[in-house]
């Protein structure tokens, strides 16, 4: 066998002196072979490095495989590798394994994406869905008894579970926690595009904490980021107007990191934030950040045992599971709102 080819399993059947139907009848225990033949396959599949085509096997015999697809929009956002985390931790004692890949929130690549999932008849489909995806395809497999759970976002186009954070709840908690350290001035950066569920939820909450403490809603306020850089733009936007906010609230933890970049590069020290996520080493900034965390643990391991639930023959109807947020007081959204002197 040459050193840079995977064995087979006829390569197994040649170091064993058997036939190829004999090694399959061992690896996948269904057929006779005697405790001898059993013994000599499993050394030399130890000695040779054999891995078994699994995916072949279960498209061959007609049943699942032994994987769970994750589609998420960002690897590199560490909100979603917590969630995936989570998944797999959950997971694992079924012996089940995580496939995960980027849909970089484009509907297309999250369709083609779920497709080569099912492709390999997995076990479990997770998706965090693309704003103008439609999921209506997934119809014949929910039906036939796959589960598939939506995650952050609700689909679109199919009646299953879905596990959300408490956006609304959480951003109006961040902003009032604004409101009541005196600032009347808050501008919001959410997230792009606008048509984002979590960015809508969020907009959402922050006009609602306005409401019910008899702000006016003010459209200058608002304005938009879908990275660092763009968040940067957005703060120096904001504080550059002839009526700037005193407060900032990020609609994300990426648009969060822009505004504290900025404000410290411009050493503005008077602005108050809060952000909705928790960032990385928040607790080092000066001063730390104030957030509204997201339990990214909690909303994979909800999705898994769902999914498990529905994997085990749960076939009560769908559910959409809210998972709370906390306020984290740490000292950047407790900056007080300056004092205006009379004229």
């Amino acid at each position: 066998m040459a050193a840079n080819r995977r064995p087979t399993l006829a390569d197994v059947a040649r170091e064993v002196g058997v036939s190829a139907k004999t090694v399959s009848r061992v690896l996948n225990e269904d057929g006779p072979a005697s405790a001898q033949t059993r013994e000599q396959v499993l050394a030399a599949v130890a000695k040779l490095g054999f891995q078994p085509n699994l995916m072949a096997r279960n498209i061959r015999v007609g049943g699942p495989d032994t994987t769970i697809g994750l589609v998420i929009p960002d690897l590199g956002n560490p909100f979603f590798g917590a969630v995936a985390r989570s998944i797999e931790d959950t997971v694992r004692h079924r012996g089940l394994t995580l496939l995960m890949g980027s849909s970089a929130d484009d509907p297309d690549r999250e369709r083609a994406l779920t497709d080569k999932f099912l492709a390999r008849r997995i076990s479990i489909l997770m998706v965090v869905p693309s704003v103008g995806a439609d999921h209506s395809h997934l119809k014949t497999h929910r039906a036939a008894g796959l589960p598939v759970v939506f995650l952050d976002r609700p689909g679109v186009g199919l009646s299953t579970d879905n596990v959300v954070s408490s956006n609304r709840a959480g951003a109006l908690d961040g902003v009032a926690h604004l409101i009541a350290h005196g600032h009347r001035r808050i501008g919001f950066i959410g997230d792009l595009p606008t048509k984002l569920y979590t960015r809508r939820e969020r907009l959402a909450g922050y006009r609602a904490a306005l409401q019910e403490a008899g702000l006016p809603y003010d459209r200058s306020l608002v304005t938009n980021a879908h990275d660092q850089h763009g968040a940067s733009a957005a703060t120096s936007q904001l504080l550059g107007l002839a009526d700037p906010p005193t407060a900032l609230f990020a609609g994300n933890n990426i648009v969060a990191l822009g505004i504290v970049t900025e404000l410290a590069r411009n050493d503005r020290k008077d602005v108050a934030v809060v952000a909705f996520d928790d960032v990385a080493l928040a607790e080092a900034l000066e001063p730390a950040l104030t957030v509204v965390a997201q339990n990214a643990e909690e909303i994979g391991r909800t999705a898994a045992t769902t999914a498990l639930a529905r994997l085990d023959s749960d076939r009560s109807r769908a559910l959409t599971i809210t998972v709370p947020t906390r306020l984290i007081v740490r000292g950047s959204g407790e900056r007080p709102a300056p004092v205006l002197r009379e004229a």
